[in-house]
């Protein structure tokens, strides 16, 4: 059997949330699977027939035990990012090169109590709120860049949350 080379498979649909609490600062926990202190936001794939603010909303909740928030902004086009070669093989049964994700930034109508990552399938062993500009230092190096593009995109809409607005 031969392997596909990793740039000649496809992406993998998927979506992700940069999830604002009233003062802008961003959801961010902490991977259970990843032995180094990789940090990431809600997000996972779309499913057959699913839209993207659908999907958005399961994850956030499948994720965060909470779907508490409202969507105010969404990214212009999708954003994509390639896995590492090594872990193509490893990672979604290697179907996808990576994922081309819509992300949307919502903001949080919950408390801090509503939040309970010990879901039924928990991915994260932590999490806090942290600045926006952070994401791109906390982040695994292979998403970086699109770490840099949501902070781009949504820091703005941030300091407009902490500054008590956020209406789009």
């Amino acid at each position: 059997m031969t392997r596909a080379k990793p740039k000649d498979l496809p992406y993998r649909r998927g979506v992700g949330i940069v999830l604002l609490n009233p003062h802008g600062l961003v959801f961010v926990a902490r991977r259970i699977d990843t032995p180094a202190d990789a940090w990431q936001l809600p997000q996972g794939g779309i499913d057959k027939g699913e839209k993207p603010p659908t999907a958005a909303f399961r994850e956030l909740e499948e994720e965060t035990g909470t779907a508490r928030a409202e969507i105010l902004a969404q990214t212009r086009g999708w954003i994509s990012y390639d896995l590492p070669a090594d872990l193509v093989p490893r990672v979604w049964n290697g179907r996808f090169r990576g994922q081309k994700q819509k992300w949307f930034a919502m903001r949080f109508l919950g408390r801090d109590s509503d939040i309970d990552i010990a879901t039924k399938n928990p991915e994260f062993d932590a999490w806090k709120w942290a600045p926006i500009d952070s994401l791109p230092e906390v982040i695994v190096a292979f998403k970086r860049a699109l770490y840099v593009e949501l902070v781009r995109q949504f820091k703005p809409l941030a300091e407009k949350v902490a500054a008590g607005g956020g209406e789009t």
